[in-house]
C-alpha cells in the first residue's frame, strides 16, 4: 500500500522527448516505474527506445490514456508551457499530474489551480518546483533517485528536494511506505496537509516525517491539521533556524517577515500540536528512529 502512486500506477511523462524528460524517463523505468508512453504533439505516431523499452508517443494526454489506460502523468516541460500541459492534463481527467518544472510563473500556477479546483479537483497535482514522489519498491514518478531507501511503513512530506533525499537515507534501514516532495513554491498544488490526511488514511503508513521550511504559514497550519485530525506519531524538521529575517533563501516561498513564517514559530506550533522537532535532520531522524524501535 502507499498513497497516490502505488505498483499499479501507468505513468506517462509529458516532456518525454526532451533532455530532462528523456533522462529521468530511462531512470524511472529503471525504478520498476510502469511508464506507457510519452506526450508531444510534434512527435505524435513515433516512438523512443530506453534501453530496449519503445515507448510510444502521443499527440495529447487524452490520446495516452485513452491508449493505455495511463493514470499518472509526470510533466517536465519548460515554464512557459506548464500551465498548458497542467490545464491539459487536467482536461483530460488524469488522476495525478506531478509537476517536476521550476520557475514556473506565480500567476500561472494559481491558474491552473484555480483551473482543476472548478472541474471539481478530479486532478491531484503534485508541485510545481518539486522532485515528485516515490513509492519505494512500487513507483517512481519524478527525479527521486530510486535507490536511497526501500519500502518501510514511515510516510514523507517535504518541501525540499534535497531534504527529501537526506531523510529517505537517514532511515534507509527502516523504509518508507511513500515520499511526496511538494515543492516550495508560494502555490502548490499538494500541501502537507493533503499528504498528511493521505498518510493518516493509509494503513501501511505507521508514522510521519513532515519537513518545513521558513515562509508562509503552511506548517502552523498543519500543526492545526494534526492536533484534530492526525493519530499517528508525527516528527517535523523546519529549514531555515539560522535564516536572517527579511531575505529570500532559495525557494520562492521561505521569506520572512517580522515573526510569522520564522522557524521557531513553526517549531512552536508543531510542538504544540505534539509533534516532535528536530534542530538538524539527523536529529529528526533519530526522533522518528526512537517512535519506530518503541511501536
Amino acid at each position: 500500500m502507499a498513497i497516490w502512486l502505488t505498483k499499479d500506477s501507468k505513468v506517462i511523462v509529458q516532456g518525454m522527448t526532451g533532455s530532462e524528460g528523456s533522462k529521468h524517463t530511462r531512470r524511472m523505468l529503471a525504478a520498476g516505474t510502469d511508464i506507457v508512453g510519452g506526450v508531444n504533439p510534434r512527435k505524435a505516431g513515433t516512438t523512443v527506445d530506453f534501453d530496449g523499452a519503445e515507448l510510444p508517443v502521443f499527440a495529447s494526454v487524452a490520446d495516452a490514456m485513452r491508449e493505455t489506460g495511463a493514470n499518472v502523468t509526470v510533466i517536465f516541460v519548460p515554464p512557459q508551457f506548464t500551465k498548458g500541459a497542467v490545464i491539459e492534463a487536467i482536461d483530460a481527467g488524469i488522476s495525478l499530474a506531478v509537476v517536476i518544472t521550476e520557475g514556473v510563473p506565480v500567476h500561472d500556477t494559481a491558474a491552473f489551480w484555480a483551473y482543476n479546483v472548478a472541474q471539481g479537483e478530479r486532478t491531484r497535482i503534485i508541485g510545481p518546483n518539486c522532485p515528485g514522489i516515490v513509492s519505494p519498491g512500487a513507483s517512481n514518478a519524478g527525479i527521486i533517485p530510486a535507490d536511497i531507501t526501500g519500502a518501510g511503513r514511515i510516510g514523507l512530506v517535504s518541501k525540499s528536494g534535497t531534504l527529501t533525499y537526506q531523510m529517505m537515507y537517514e532511515l534507509r534501514d527502516i523504509g518508507f511506505s511513500t515520499c511526496v516532495g511538494i515543492g516550495g513554491d508560494p502555490i502548490i498544488g499538494t500541501t502537507h496537509i493533503d499528504a498528511l490526511a493521505a498518510f493518516e488514511d493509509d494503513p501501511d503508513t505507521d508514522a510521519i516525517v513532515m519537513i518545513g521550511e521558513i515562509g508562509g504559514d503552511a506548517e502552523e497550519r498543519a500543526a492545526e491539521f494534526i492536533k484534530a485530525n492526525v493519530t499517528k506519531p508525527v516528527v517535523g524538521y523546519i529549514a531555515g533556524f539560522t535564516a536572517p529575517p527579511g531575505k529570500t533563501m532559495g525557494h520562492a516561498g521561505a521569506i520572512i517577515s517580522g515573526s510569522a513564517g520564522t522557524a521557531e514559530a513553526k517549531k512552536t506550533a508543531l510542538e504544540a500540536a505534539g509533534v516532535k522537532v528536530g534542530k538538524t535532520p539527523t536529529e529528526t531522524a533519530r526522533l522518528m528512529r526512537e517512535i519506530m524501535s518503541a511501536g
